[in-house]
Parts: structure tokens; sequence; C-alpha cells
């Protein structure tokens, strides 16, 4: 199933309850929450605070993505304070397994990800591991950056790799996802798409039916055996 995940990295947060009850209106499903340590990306954002206050009123899939280092450390303490699904980055894990371990013993869906400069075949041995694949497509740390073309390929390979495994695992990508570039990602093989500064805004509504609208009508034409793969 494809999925539009706005990140709240790109929101107002001095609406920030607002516009999430925008996206429920818009029956968007999953919020993608970037979490930044200034260690592992330059930028720091923010972390278990901001989930905990709006988890009590937002039903949505909080999909945490910690670009953090050794996040191991924090896993825990993301899951109790609401997360749904956690995804770690491999460059930023000493052991990538016990990472994908602790994510599952706490009951929730684990995600490995992997930065443009990182070759998509490190991702294979977690396979048997992971619920979701998050390729980026920007250098992580920042919003508002372009796609980056070269990272197209990459997202191709992803996919053959987990249809040739055989299981049910989601495909997302993360970074310059826009109307002018979901139907490059869709048809490489994407199915959950994180877009920040293309969802929110002051007329975040309308972004949202924009995008929605948009990923409706490159599925019609996506047809069985036409993705790029």
């Amino acid at each position: 199933m494809y999925e539009i995940c706005p990140s709240i990295l790109s929101a107002d947060f001095n609406r920030l309850g607002e516009q999430l009850a925008v996206l429920r209106e818009e029956n968007i499903n999953i919020l993608h929450i970037d979490v930044m340590d200034g260690m592992f990306v330059p930028s720091i954002s923010f972390g278990m605070p901001l989930i905990s206050s709006i988890r009590k009123e937002c039903p949505l899939v909080f999909d945490v993505h910690l670009m953090v280092t050794d996040p191991v450390r924090y896993i825990g303490d993301f899951a109790r304070c609401g997360a749904d699904r956690i995804t770690v980055h491999l460059e930023a894990c000493p052991d990538v397994r016990a990472a994908l371990e602790a994510i599952h013993s706490q009951g929730l869906k684990a995600g490995l990800s992997i930065k443009p400069g990182t070759p998509a075949g490190e991702v294979a041995p977690y396979l048997g591991d992971v619920d979701l694949v998050l390729v980026m497509t920007v250098e992580p740390g920042f919003g508002g950056q372009s796609y980056i073309a070269a990272c197209t390929d990459k997202i191709k390979a992803v996919r053959r790799m987990i249809e040739e495994c055989g299981r049910d695992i989601e495909l997302q990508v993360d970074g310059g996802i826009n109307l002018s570039t979901m139907e490059t990602v869709m048809a490489a093989g994407a199915n959950w798409l994180v877009c920040g500064s293309s969802a929110f805004g002051p007329d975040i509504r309308e972004r949202v039916r924009t995008l929605k609208a948009g990923m409706a009508d490159i599925e019609k034409r996506l047809l069985p055996g036409q993705a790029e793969r």
C-alpha cells in the first residue's frame, strides 16, 4: 500500500496541534518523526518529551526515525513515549542486529535506514530482521533539500532484494519528495513516501490533498509490471 508520511520536521510548532488535526481529517495514517542528536547528523531536532506530548491526542502511527549515534541506548525510552515503529541507521549502529532485536523486543516494527552514500547491498544481511527499509534520498540532517537523482537506482536495488527475500517489507524514501519526484520513486519501488516541506505549510490541507491525489494518479498508471525495477 502506498502511503504519504508527513514529517513533522517541517511543521509549524506554534500550530502543531492544529496541523496534526488536519492530517487526521485528511486521512493520513503515518506521522514521520525525525529525531536528531547533533552527532550522527549536524542538526538537533526533538525527542521523547515532544513525542509523549503529541501522543496523548494523536492516533496516527508514529514512525520514529532515529538519526542518532548508537540508537539502541534509547529504544526503550522511545517505545515508552509512544513510538509505533522505530527506524535506526545502519551507519549509526555498532551492532545492527542487536538494535533491530531491541526494537522488536518492545513489540514495535523495526526499520533500517541507509544514507545516500551507503550501497544498497549493505541492507541485505538484515532483510530477515526488518519491517521497513528507509532509503535516504538526501543527506540526513536538514529539511528542504533536493532529491538526489543517483538514489533512484538504489531504490530499485532495494526493491529487488525485498522481492527476492519474499517478506512483506515496506520501502520508504525520505528527502526531496514532492509532486515532481513522486513518480520517480514510486516507479522505482518505494511505497512509503516521507514528505516534509511539500506537506507542511500554511496551506497544509491543500498540500496534503494535492500529494494524495498525485499519488493516487501515479498508482493507477503504475500497473503491475510497469515499475522500473
